[in-house]
């Protein structure tokens, strides 16, 4: 049987750089094919190829072994290729189904509607989709809108589905469940494109999985012949496996937290009486299941979040329990955000002025009204090279043109140049590839090696246990268990479900 999808030695360049170079791939009906590689290997651009986005320079698109020629998304579409992208195209202020509707094109909306609305809601119920469809999807969590997503390309009859990182902004609870749902489309005969660099999604879920490099498809292999090791090597041409690397000298308290309490903006608490303490010289990292108050305990830290009861202490300044966040940062406490982009980089700005914010406000470049622009640039240029910040053609670029990985090389490159006593580093890999990854994981193990106390926040219980020298598990707002490193993992995910 013919492949669903095929795409034959495609190659594309952008202003002479080339994002591919004789890319292949294919997919069946009936199963889930995982397309792997480091940010910039060229798998969303293979992808967008697929879906009618980008025109190839070279190469061949067969659809059900037929030679094609997609000459916009709406032809891709017609041939049944659905896309839901890393970032969602929905129209903020309608429901689903006028999102869904929007897609259809071609008949008036008022003959569209039942018809839409009624295969929506038939196929939110087959995939077990709880949506409130007549809810402004702006107001629908990040989970829900990726299922409006998914019900626009099937309602307008996908039958090739291309998921493009499609759980880098889930919860894992969230991302099981949606890749089970991939899982079952491919069981009832549809061929699902996994993009993603998260090497448990392939073992778990995939049947195939491709490896991309530089614009090039480097290997095709079954995902249940291969294993974490073997994929690495292939994504980056060499052998980047983590190993737990201990602290060197754990030195005394730092950032002390004795029942703290905060709320959300609607009263509802969040923290119910947090207790820890982090040390000189040590990651301390907060496991559990997401909306336990991680992101509450992160804001409260940085000090864009009220105290309402408890204290926080940083040794040698004292409490700092409702000391604003400027003056945190001037007794030397940092943040690497969850979000990189929405709180730790303006992506408006350049890379150069994104990366002197902080010496602007600390004095090093002059002041806001005398910025010495000279010495920012020749900071930032040291900076981007120590921290191996690809993509930079031009410190005047705008930071939002950074990939995920460099973006985050950037955020703490800003941060670390100060030599920081506290690092609050919430998910600081989320999104990364292997070697983005790699290398955040080696900046926060040197800021610990310092003499920093390193706070490390994520719901990634890899990289808890990969990392940290302690680790603390949170639960109903508060600390309910301690492991001293290496700690037992079974007993770490117990305490992170168990607790009442």
């Amino acid at each position: 049987m013919a492949p669903a999808l095929q795409l034959i030695g495609i190659s594309k360049s952008f202003d002479g750089f080339k994002a591919l170079a004789g890319a292949d791939f294919s997919v069946t009906a009936g199963e889930v094919h995982a397309l792997l590689g480091e940010n910039g290997a060229g798998k969303s651009s293979l992808m967008n190829v697929a879906a009618g986005l980008y025109a190839p320079d070279e190469g061949r698109i067969l659809v059900d072994g037929k030679d094609v020629q997609l000459a916009g998304p709406r032809a891709a579409h017609g041939l049944g290729i659905g896309m839901v992208h890393q970032h969602y195209k929905l129209v903020k202020a309608f429901n689903a189904v006028e999102n869904i509707m929007l897609a259809q094109g071609g008949a008036r909306f008022s003959a569209l509607a039942r018809s839409v609305e009624e295969a929506v809601r038939r196929q939110a119920d087959a995939l077990n989709f709880a949506i409130d469809l007549g809810k402004p999807v702006g107001l629908l969590s990040i989970a829900e809108q990726q299922r409006v997503e998914i019900l626009k390309v099937l309602v307008g009859g996908a039958r090739v589905l291309i998921l493009d990182e499609p759980t880098s902004v889930l919860t894992d609870r969230e991302a099981e469940s949606l890749l089970q749902t991939v899982r079952a489309l491919a069981a009832s005969g549809t061929a699902a494109v996994l993009v993603t660099h998260k090497l448990n999604e392939v073992r778990n879920f995939a049947d195939r999985v491709t490896v991309m490099r530089g614009g090039r498809s480097i290997a095709t292999v079954n995902a249940s012949e291969t294993n974490s090791r073997n994929l690495t090597e292939l994504i980056v041409g060499e052998n980047l496996q983590e190993r737990p690397a201990p602290a060197q000298s754990i030195g005394g308290p730092v950032l002390t937290l004795k029942g703290v309490a905060a709320a959300r903006g609607d009263g509802h608490r969040t923290l119910n009486g947090v207790s820890m303490t982090v040390h000189a010289g040590e990651i301390y990292g907060v496991a559990g299941v997401g909306g336990n108050g991680q992101t509450e305990l992160a804001e409260t830290l940085m000090g864009v979040t009220t105290v309402l009861d408890g204290t926080v202490e940083i040794t040698g300044a004292g409490d700092v329990t409702h000391a604003p966040a400027m003056l945190r940062r001037a007794l030397g406490v940092v943040s690497i955000p969850a979000d990189r982009h929405s709180y730790g980089l303006a992506g408006s700005l350049s890379v150069a002025e994104n990366y002197g914010v902080g010496g602007v406000v600390a004095g090093r470049f002059g002041g806001w009204l005398a910025v010495r622009r000279q010495a920012m640039r020749e900071a930032a240029r040291t900076a981007v090279k120590a921290y191996d910040v690809q993509g930079v053609r031009s410190l005047s670029q705008p930071a939002s043109l950074l990939s995920g990985g460099n973006a985050q090389k950037l955020v703490i490159a800003r941060e670390f140049e100060s030599h920081p006593k506290v690092v609050l580093a919430h998910s600081p890999s989320r999104g990364l590839d292997v070697r983005a990854t790699a290398a955040v994981h080696d900046s926060l193990r040197q800021a610990r090696d310092k003499g920093a106390a390193v706070l490390l926040i994520s719901e990634d219980l890899d990289e808890i246990m990969l990392l940290a020298d302690r680790v603390g598990v949170m639960s109903r707002g508060r600390i309910t268990a301690e492991f001293p490193a290496p700690a037992d993992r079974n007993a770490v995910g117990e305490a992170m479900v168990g607790h009442d």
